[in-house]
Order: structure tokens, then sequence, then C-alpha cells
């Protein structure tokens, strides 16, 4: 028999009572589907029969193995990524990745091109400075990060041109996929809005994601790279770096984040339930636009993004009053909305949206908005 538990269950001293599930607007970690969770939990002592956890099984063992190659599959399906793609699952964050790509991009060339519209693609282009000649190809940073740029003057011998499609904290999203010339490989960080929309992934050499927005738990990065991009990595890249020995190993050079990849798995299999990504893009097209319609008709709250730029997952906002930041951060508290302050470099606030977040959640919150206008705009 299995000893009593130990463990004392904790208390649940809460501002609220009426729930049992909040409103989580966070950036990262995010809100995950509660029918993932749900799944999750049913199978958390015993995975499909095998008596253990998913975190306690070797990630050698068939059981996961299986559990790796139905996650990736399911991810092909999804964005309906090309046979000449490798999809790999990493760990380090997309900030690894800020040195990684150039690690193994550069294959001998000196130079590589960034475009800037916020915080992520700074930090991207201050870690491949110390790999690479950068040159900044286009930026936003005239406007305070508040559009995203269309003309690029890029470097025809360039190793490589990044951006960042969806700035989280700024909240600016690039609709449509730059174009660049032919022969130069674009990569993208689409950490913050893959999987809400479909996307053309031959368009790109490379493209990444940190998982804690709208994949899964954070530990896990998806990196979706060209096959004829690998195998170039710089002397010194570390084994685990490099893309090529990833993809021969199937991201098993090191114990990869076993949990988070099963938990990605499941928001796969959800996405694939819920219409998949056509059907994800109307729901968050019309949450956005909930959001948006609001915003933009109170004389009280502000988003400062030019609107055809405008993310569907992060909606930052400013009050009117900056003095009742507190009281509004703490009304929503009350009433099962949290996560809403803004990031501590821009102020303010901000609401992300992302697939798992219900229509509810921005409903009750524009809801909400409008009552705490109407008692201090």
């Amino acid at each position: 028999m299995r000893p009593a538990n130990p463990l004392q269950p904790i208390p649940k001293d809460r501002p609220f009572t009426d729930m049992a599930r909040i409103f989580n607007f966070s950036a990262g970690p995010a809100v995950l589907p509660e029918e993932v969770l749900s799944r999750a939990g049913d199978e958390i002592l015993d995975w499909r029969g095998t008596g253990m956890c998913v975190m306690e099984m070797s990630h050698r063992g068939k059981e996961f193995m299986s559990i790796a190659a139905e996650a990736e599959k399911d991810l092909r399906e999804l964005l309906a990524i090309p046979s000449n793609y490798k999809v790999l699952f990493l760990q380090g964050g997309a900030t690894l990745q800020f040195a990684q790509i150039p690690m193994n991009l550069l294959a001998g060339k000196t130079k590589a091109d960034y475009v800037v519209t916020g915080e992520w693609s700074k930090k991207a282009v201050k870690e491949a400075q110390a790999y690479c000649d950068v040159h900044i190809a286009a930026t936003s940073e005239d406007q305070a990060f508040t559009y995203a740029p269309k003309q690029w003057n890029v470097r025809p011998d360039t190793a490589y041109v990044h951006y960042c499609s969806n700035e989280t904290i700024g909240g600016v999203e690039f609709h449509e996929v730059p174009k660049i010339e032919k022969n130069l490989p674009l990569v993208v960080d689409a950490s913050s809005h893959i999987l809400s929309r479909p996307l053309d992934v031959s368009k790109f050499g490379l493209i990444y994601a940190g998982a804690q927005k709208n994949i899964g738990p954070a530990g896990l990065t998806i990196v979706i790279v060209r096959e004829d991009l690998t195998g170039k990595a710089q002397k010194g890249t570390p084994t685990v770096m490099d893309y090529k020995l990833q993809a021969a190993a199937d991201s098993m050079l090191n114990t990869p984040a076993t949990y988070a990849m099963y938990i990605a798995g499941l928001v796969f299999k959800w996405l694939k339930t819920q219409g998949g990504l056509a059907e994800m893009e109307k729901q968050n097209i019309a949450k956005a636009k909930l959001l948006y319609d609001f915003l933009d008709a109170s004389s009280y709250f502000k988003n400062p993004v030019a609107k055809d730029d405008r993310s569907r997952m992060n909606v930052p906002f400013t009050l009117k009053d900056a003095v009742q930041d507190d009281a509004f951060l703490k009304g929503a508290e009350k009433l099962g909305m949290v996560q809403l302050k803004g990031h501590r470099s821009v102020g303010g606030m901000r609401a992300s949206i992302y697939n798992a977040m219900p229509v509810e959640g921005v409903r009750q919150l524009v809801s909400y908005m409008k009552e705490f206008e109407a008692k201090h705009g």
C-alpha cells in the first residue's frame, strides 16, 4: 500500500471565492488551456498505464520517445512544416538563441542584419554583437518602438536577417512576413505569437520561440530550421548548441525538458481540436478587437501602438491618471483578473490574450475598464 500523503493542503487565502480559475493575463509564463491542465492532472500519477508520471520517465525509454515523436508530428501538421526543415525541442529559452543563431548561421561570414522594434530585438542585437558585425537594417526607436518598420536596408552580403515578429513588451506585431532577397535566410523570434495564426514556414530560414506563451511551460524552446543551414557551426560552438548535432540526436544530446515537451504535445492536440491555426486566428482577431475597440473609444485608457501594427497577443495600455494604476490593479485582482501590470521597462498596463485566454476573460476586462473609467475618468 502507498503511505498516506504527509503534505498538508495549502490554504486558499484569496480575495475572491466564487470561481475556481482566474483570468491570468500574464505575458509568460502564461495561461494554459484548462483541458490540457485537466488531462495532465489525470495523468500525473500514471501515464497510460505505465504507473509513472512523465516527469519520472527516462527520456530514452519507449514511453517518452513516443511522446516526443507525437509532439513533433502534431506540430509539423499544425504549421505545415516542409520536410526539409528540422524541428528541435531545446532549452535555454529564446534568449539562448540570441547567441546560438550567430554561432550556427554565420557560416564563415562576418555580417548579420537585425531589425529593432523593441526590448527583445535589442537584446538579440546585443548578444549577436559578440560574434559578428551587426547592422541595424531598420528600427522604430524614433517613435519609442510603437510601430513595425516596413522598409529595411539589408546588406546583400549579410549571413542572415533577424527580426522579432511580435514584441511582447511593446505590443507591436508584424502581420505579414517581410520580403527580403530570396538568397538571404530570414530568422524570426516568434515567441509571443507562434501558433496564434497560420505561418508560411518556407519563407524563413529559422523560426524560434520560447514555449511559455502559446505552447507550454517555461523551460522549452522550439527551433524550426531549414536543413541546409545546419552543419556550419563555428569553431568552439558547444555540442548542445549545434543545430545539426541536436537534429541528428532528435533533440536529445542531453536530457531534454521532458515534462514541458509532454505539455506542449497536449497543447498541440488541443489546437487541432479547436480547428487548427486558421480557427485560432479568427478567435484571436475577435478577442483583440473587443479590447482595441474599447481602447479607441475611451478617453481614459490609451494604447500607444500604430493601429496597423497592434499585437493580437499583447495589448499595452495606460491610464490617463497614472496615480490610479495601483487602484486599477487591485480592483482587477478582486474580480479575478491578474498579471495586468505592464513590463517594468515601460510601465502602464498590459493584457496578454494568448490562445488559451477565453473570450470571456477579455469581456470581463473590458467591462471592468468601463466601470473604472466611469468612476475615475
